[in-house]
């Protein structure tokens, strides 16, 4: 049985390491040119780490022209073919962002959008604000929430849901007394009391 030598090159590794190097510290700038070359340095790099990873190099993976123990792995070689086609495409793409920025501004440096800006600096001013909003703490449960909520908005006193009519007939009629502080009683016996004195001035006996 053959053993097939994964051991990758200690080449291949450093130079897989300075290219994401590089490439993460242009990636970085604000000029997109330099943004541009990182993005291309990664890209490299990212195509010999598919090649390292798939191990030993072989002959072409062809049924019938090369043997199968001394085939390369075609999955490597498609994946490195696809990541080419992605990184050309980005490639033109940002290339045209930065020349379309020199011709409209003279340079090629990634701005701070106004509004990015202006929402920077609210943030920074109502920081304080939300903080303390956050660290205060009413203490009172759900349930009590809802229990006052549903005390304000009931009754205001006179028994009646605020939105609703007090009934009719003799419920109503005592309750609309009740609110005046009177009853039905004290009203009949004011209206039954006599007068102290006749109309003709003298006393009654």
């Amino acid at each position: 049985m053959n053993v097939i030598d994964m051991t990758p090159s200690v080449v291949l590794v450093l130079a897989i390491g300075v290219l994401f190097a590089a490439g993460v510290y242009l990636l970085l700038e604000r000029s997109l040119t330099r943004v541009l070359l990182g993005f291309i340095l990664m890209g490299n790099g990212a195509n010999l780490l598919f090649l390292v990873a798939g191990g030993r190099a072989g002959g072409a993976p062809l049924i019938g022209t090369t043997p199968e123990e001394d085939m390369s792995d075609p999955l490597v070689q498609a994946m490195v073919l696809t990541a080419i086609v992605i990184t050309l495409g980005i490639t033109a793409f940002v290339l045209a962002m930065a020349y379309r920025s020199w011709q409209l501004h003279g340079h090629d440096e990634v701005q701070d959008d106004l509004e990015d800006r202006r929402v920077a600096r609210h943030a920074a001013r109502n920081a304080p604000a939300f903080e303390d909003a956050d660290t205060e703490e009413s203490g009172a449960t759900l349930d009590d929430e809802a229990a006052q909520v549903r005390d304000e908005t009931d009754g205001d006193g006179d028994g009646v849901t605020d939105g609703e009519e007090p009934p009719s007939g003799p419920a109503g009629q005592d309750a609309g007394d009740a609110t005046d502080g009177r009853t039905v009683g004290s009203d009949a016996r004011d209206d039954a009391r006599p007068d102290d004195r006749r109309t003709d001035g003298k006393e009654l006996r």
